[in-house]
């Protein structure tokens, strides 16, 4: 483990006394694409990720905050991430790329209470979004014989029956997270042409389009597109903060030898990419998998599971705070405490504490954690 710093903006004083004025206050839960606050005094949360176990059967997996099995369930196809919706108790997991459904759960028990098909000649990206009020799940989807990348709408209280589509005038979108303001979608849209018949082969790598849009989920109009510095810098994952903060994790699909950035920040309308030390740059092996913010520090932690590392920003000025060795890294979340979650491809739980002299500690599984907790 090492630490660096580098700096990438400029510190906004009010921004960080917000931080920290949340931080003496409140207790946030922030689950993947849903974000609430809760009071101290509610029972512990149960984080949920897709697994494969030592047998090669898919399935997924709620721990508790300290890292402990609460459940276990399998399903038919290998899973990816969701989202938790608002007060519910019910998180939704969606099959990884090409997803041809979505598994609506009971968090504390795992309990599969409804299995919803993609529409047809549709699949789901991996990843969705509840609005507020639990009404409305949003969901990334590909129209695969066009290449049109959507964003899926459900009736929740109807069964989640299918009630539309807005479009995203690209293709890829990712993840998905929901801006504070309530309304605005967030859409990593990683610009790559797939089609279920051929799930890995990426099809314009020469003409990609990448780019974080921003989307009115009332209007469906587009009120922001931010591209990054390469077209073949693919934007996959990202989260926000309470005060719109958002931090955008690339994937790069060009030559090896070469190291762009790998990290995007909106700050209002002005978007940046992080600059990181040369030799983290590289190391970090043009891949990121999961980005998290936390809501109680500020700060944000993105996972490089190819090069084996997770990176601690301060989500002010965009310093290194820490890096962990971490092998296959790939799940990150932001824990009350401030610290962060991290799951891997080696079975391990690790906790990652933005206090340098803090050391991580870890708890393991046998089995095999995807990319994403919820």
């Amino acid at each position: 483990m090492a630490t660096d710093n580098t700096t990438a903006a400029p510190v906004n004083p009010t921004r960080r006394r917000l931080l920290a004025a949340m931080a003496g206050t409140l207790v946030v839960s922030q689950t993947a694409g849903c974000q609430r606050l809760i009071s101290s005094g509610d029972s512990p949360d149960i984080h949920v990720g897709a697994i494969r176990l030592a047998d090669g059967r898919y399935g997924l997996q709620g721990v508790t905050g300290d890292g402990q099995t609460r459940w276990q369930q399998t399903v038919p196809a290998r899973c990816h991430g969701g989202c938790r919706r608002p007060d519910s108790g019910h998180t939704v997991v969606f099959e990884r790329r090409p997803g041809w459904r979505f598994y609506v759960l009971e968090e504390r028990t795992g309990t599969v209470l409804h299995e919803v098909k993609a529409a047809p000649k549709e699949h789901f990206y991996g990843h969705g979004v509840f609005s507020q009020d639990g009404r409305r799940l949003y969901a990334t989807a590909n129209r695969f014989e066009t290449g049109e990348g959507i964003v899926a709408i459900y009736d929740v209280p109807d069964g989640y029956r299918r009630v539309g589509s807005l479009s995203l005038n690209g293709i890829g979108p990712h993840e998905i997270r929901l801006h504070p303001d309530g309304r605005t979608l967030l859409v990593a849209l990683g610009g790559i042409q797939t089609h279920p018949d051929y799930p890995r082969l990426k099809q314009n790598l020469a003409s990609m389009s990448p780019a974080l849009v921003l989307l009115d989920r009332q209007t469906g109009q587009i009120t922001g597109r931010y591209q990054p510095s390469n077209h073949q810098l693919s934007c996959r994952h990202l989260d926000v903060s309470p005060d719109g903060q958002v931090w955008v994790g690339y994937q790069y699909e060009g030559p090896d030898y070469q190291t762009p950035p790998l990290i995007g920040h909106l700050d209002g309308k002005d978007y940046q990419e992080i600059s990181l030390p040369r030799a983290l740059q590289q190391r970090m092996a043009n891949y990121t998998a999961s980005v998290a913010v936390s809501p109680i520090t500020g700060h944000v932690a993105i996972t490089a599971p190819r090069g084996g590392v997770t990176i601690v920003l301060d989500g002010v000025d965009g310093r290194v705070i820490r890096e962990v060795d971490i092998p296959d890294c790939a799940g990150a979340k932001a824990l009350r405490d401030g610290t962060f979650m991290i799951t891997s491809g080696t079975g391990r739980v690790t906790f990652v504490s933005q206090a340098i002299d803090r050391p991580p500690t870890a708890t393991h599984h046998e089995l095999q954690w995807d990319n994403h907790l919820i």
